[in-house]
């Protein structure tokens, strides 16, 4: 037997236990009837991808329009994941005011590393927002 194998049986038995905490992959984002969910915001995140989208999650159904989201969610969000051929525009202040950002399909693991202006990220700091799918 190779010295490899036992390494490489290693790796792959260390890495498998992290893998089920990753974002979900954004066509995931359906429901058992087919229909779709536009957005899931996620409020925990890490320095490792595969442990973000954790914690508690907020499911954004198409359409939904929220300039003032509920108190326990108020700049909260850490991570989130779009559905395809959706958007999210989100806001940094209530009533869809301050910096606005739009997420296209994909899944965003860490806001820590998405710019909102000289001085900040987008990690706890959507205030509102607005999805739609086309």
């Amino acid at each position: 037997m190779s010295p490899l194998r036992p390494l490489l049986l290693v790796l792959v038995l260390a890495a498998a236990p992290r893998a089920r905490a990753a974002c979900p992959a954004p066509a995931e984002l359906k429901h058992a009837d087919g229909t779709r969910t536009c957005a899931i915001l996620y409020d925990l995140s890490d320095p490792y991808y595969e442990n973000c989208c954790a914690g508690a999650e907020l499911a954004v159904q198409p359409g939904t329009d929220l300039p003032f989201l509920p108190a326990d969610w108020l700049n909260t969000a850490s991570s989130l994941v779009v559905a395809p051929r959706c958007e999210l525009t989100v806001w940094s202040l209530r009533g869809k005011a301050g910096k606005t950002r739009k997420f296209s399909a994909g899944a965003y693991p860490r806001l820590e590393e998405f710019r909102k202006g000289i001085l900040g990220d987008w990690a706890n700091s959507i205030s509102s927002l607005y999805c739609r799918c086309y």
